[in-house]
């Protein structure tokens, strides 16, 4: 690893050592001063509603902010974020850290002191919900600082654009020929997760009720309806559907400059899978792969990860020189 790199790494990782250190410190120095069953839990008016073992807190805190941490310098470094996208990234890692490093905080210090009963669990102990706002107000001011110091760190060069008017592969089409790309996208996790999914909404349903069953079904059936989601290239653009009519994703032609089909690593570009948002780009994340991407007109990019993209980035570039043509 060269050292702009290891600046990298070091500049993203940065707030969540902080966040974690200071939560660290303040759970030591008030130790003695917490209940055995920490109130970690709270409803709609702030009062508590579940407890946790000071031991357990340690390891929520720590995996919460470490793991976030090496999500986010695994996207700092290893993604294609290049100028204002990187220095925006950096910063909401600032932002993030801040906001659940001053929530843990707080969550320790409102039981600072509070009464116990008879299993050692915090009595009378609430989260004035005004923290929340606070907390926003922590993650503004750790933006702001995540922008500064990313001035200060070398900006990652970015790589060629991922196609341009006039370079990228094209399919020769007759005058008045019309062509369309269809292909499905899968991974073979999503059916079986779609199945767990509807399958615990079921059981909640007969030892719960509806109140906990209707969120887990239709997270369920949307799963399912977009287990194997469907990517369609024509005169139209980029669709992307599932079975449902709802949801369906379409980026319009008019709106496309230019397409290329590359691999994409979505834990390292994207943060994840499913339908991604990030600084300079969004895109639909079925799997790691190949994927087609398209050039906005906004400078923004749209990705899909589907197999055989090249063929579907190529007839892109084809229905934008036609489109063109016809303006």
């Amino acid at each position: 690893m060269n050292r702009e790199n290891v600046g990298r790494v070091a500049l993203a990782v940065l707030p969540f050592l902080l966040a974690l250190a200071a939560d660290l410190i303040l759970f030591a120095t008030r130790r003695d001063r917490l209940p055995a069953q920490l109130a970690s839990h709270f409803v709609g008016n702030g009062r508590a509603d579940d407890h946790a073992g000071q031991g357990s807190y340690i390891a929520i805190t720590t995996v919460l902010l470490i793991g976030t941490g090496v999500l986010w310098t695994l996207m700092a470094v290893g993604g294609k974020f290049t100028g204002p996208a990187y220095r925006k990234l950096v910063a909401s890692g600032y932002a993030l850290a801040g906001f659940l490093g001053y929530l843990m905080a707080v969550v320790l210090l409102v039981n600072v002191d509070a009464a116990e009963d008879a299993q050692g669990r915090a009595q009378d102990v609430s989260f004035p919900m005004w923290h929340i706002v606070v907390a926003l107000g922590v993650a503004v001011l750790a933006f702001g600082l995540g922008l500064l110091l990313a001035a200060l760190v070398p900006v990652p060069e970015g790589p060629a654009a991922d196609g341009s008017a006039g370079d990228g592969e094209r399919i020769a089409l007759a005058d008045g020929e019309v062509a369309g790309w269809a292909r499905s996208a899968g991974n073979r996790w999503l059916p079986p997760a779609a199945l767990a999914v509807l399958g615990a909404g079921v059981v909640l349903l007969f030892t719960t009720g509806w109140a906990a069953a209707v969120p887990a079904l239709l997270v369920g059936v949307l799963v399912a309806s977009f287990a194997r989601p469907c990517v369609t290239v024509d005169r139209r653009g980029i669709t992307v559907s599932g079975v449902l009519p709802w949801p369906r994703i379409r980026v319009p032609l008019d709106r496309i400059e230019a397409a290329s089909s590359r691999r994409i690593n979505v834990l390292a570009e994207y943060g994840g899978w499913g339908y991604r948002i990030r600084p300079g780009r969004t895109g639909v994340m079925i799997r790691s792969g190949e994927g087609i991407v398209a050039r906005l007109s906004g400078g923004r990019d749209f990705a899909v990860t589907v197999d055989d993209s090249a063929t579907a980035a190529a007839l892109l570039n084809t229905l934008v020189d036609q489109r063109r043509t016809e303006h």
